[in-house]
């Protein structure tokens, strides 16, 4: 089988993971899309962050397609970086061709990835075009230290079968969403907590 993972926060899932899902099961000839949902990135902080089957189950409700897969499996093994999640995975499932599925935002800090160099080596990968970050493979530094193993855009079905380290840079109609922007609207929307007052009698002083 050919195999796309797909892995992030999914703080939360929205129809713009769905959107690239769909893109690269139909451009790289996937037989499925296993959404990642992780404990946490280690790059970004995990205030406030929804237990992995909250967001498992929210991102459930986006995906809804016999073709994606939503697996706190990460959470289950108790990893916490995705090179050990290839390491047990390619291991497991010997005859299985995984494909690591990105946005083109996240190649602009893979470099910061822990062991980034090995992930490539252990499966090929997909770049997903974004809004605002279509030049990043000219620029970002995993893009400069894999330049060889770039294989052309319209070799896309052949992705999934190549010995890595291989990637591509998929190029396509964009999805606008973003995780961030989406929780800052929630939070715009939450009550402003009112100032704190004190107050005779026998209310309590208002500290919300």
């Amino acid at each position: 089988m050919r195999i796309g993972l797909y892995g992030g926060s999914f703080n939360p899932a929205h129809l713009g993971h769905r959107h690239v899902t769909l893109a690269a099961l139909r451009r790289l000839g996937l037989d499925r899309v296993w959404w990642l949902v992780s404990p946490g990135n280690p790059l970004k902080s995990r205030s406030a962050l929804p237990s992995v089957a909250e967001r498992c189950a929210q991102a459930r409700e986006i995906a809804r397609h016999p073709r994606i897969a939503v697996t706190g499996i990460e959470a289950a093994l108790g990893v916490r970086f995705t090179v050990q999640t290839l390491r047990f995975l390619t291991r497991r499932c010997p005859g299985v061709h995984f494909v690591w599925i990105m946005g083109a935002d996240s190649l602009g800090t893979f470099h910061r990835w822990k062991g980034f160099a090995e992930i490539a080596r252990l499966v090929p990968i997909a770049v997903i075009d974004r809004p605002g970050f279509t030049m990043t493979p000219l620029s970002a530094r995993a893009a400069r230290r894999l330049a060889d193993a770039r294989v052309p855009e319209a070799a896309a079905p052949t992705l999934a079968l190549r010995s890595p380290p291989a990637w591509m840079f998929l190029h396509g109609p964009r999805s606008t969403l973003s995780s961030t922007q989406i929780r800052a609207r929630m939070g715009a929307r939450m009550p402003r907590p009112r100032p704190a007052r004190l107050q005779s009698g026998r209310d309590t002083a208002n500290f919300t």
